[in-house]
C-alpha cells in the first residue's frame, strides 16, 4: 500500500473546489487516512518547496501558498503516487488531459489547484512535514475488497 500527499492549493479553497478535489481522488478508489484545513506558514513553505530554493519562481510559491487556507491530505492505495498524479493531470493546466483536476479545473501554472508527491521518498518527506504519526488513521473500507485486489 503506498501513500501520497495531496494540498488543495490556496486558489481551489477560495473558488469552493474543496469537494470536487477531494471526491475525484476518492473515486479513483483512493482512501484518505488524513486530513486538514490548515494555513501554511512562510517556514513551512520554505521547507516544503526547498528543492525549488535559487529558481526565479521560488519566491512566487511561497507567497501562493500561504496565501490563504489550504486542505491537506494523505491518500492510500496500490500505486497511490501514480493514480493521484493521473488524476491531477499534467502541472500546466494546458497541457492538462480534459477529465483530470487540472485539465477541467485550471488555466495557469501558478494557480493550478493541487499538489501531490512525485515519488515514494518524497511522499514521505512531505508527509512528515504535515502530519504527525498519530494524526494518520490505518483502517479498511467494506468497498476496498472490491476496488484494491
Amino acid at each position: 500500500m503506498e501513500r501520497s500527499l495531496i494540498i488543495v492549493k490556496p486558489d481551489a479553497v477560495q473558488r469552493g473546489l474543496i469537494g470536487e478535489v477531494l471526491r475525484r481522488l476518492e473515486q479513483r478508489g483512493l482512501r484518505f487516512v488524513g486530513l486538514k484545513l490548515m494555513q501554511i506558514d512562510r517556514k513551512l513553505a520554505e521547507q516544503h518547496y526547498a528543492e525549488h530554493r535559487g529558481k526565479p519562481f521560488f519566491q512566487e510559491l511561497l507567497e501562493f501558498i500561504t496565501s490563504g487556507p489550504v486542505v491537506v491530505g494523505v491518500v492510500e492505495g496500490p500505486r497511490a503516487i501514480e493514480v493521484t498524479r493521473k488524476t491531477m493531470g499534467a502541472t500546466d493546466p494546458a497541457k492538462a488531459e480534459p477529465g483530470t483536476i487540472r485539465g477541467d479545473l485550471a488555466l495557469t501554472i501558478g494557480q493550478n489547484v493541487i499538489h501531490g508527491s512525485d515519488s515514494p521518498e518524497r511522499a514521505a518527506y512531505e508527509i512528515g512535514l504535515f502530519f504527525r504519526d498519530d494524526e494518520l488513521v490505518s483502517y479498511e473500507r467494506a468497498i476496498d475488497r472490491w476496488i484494491m485486489s
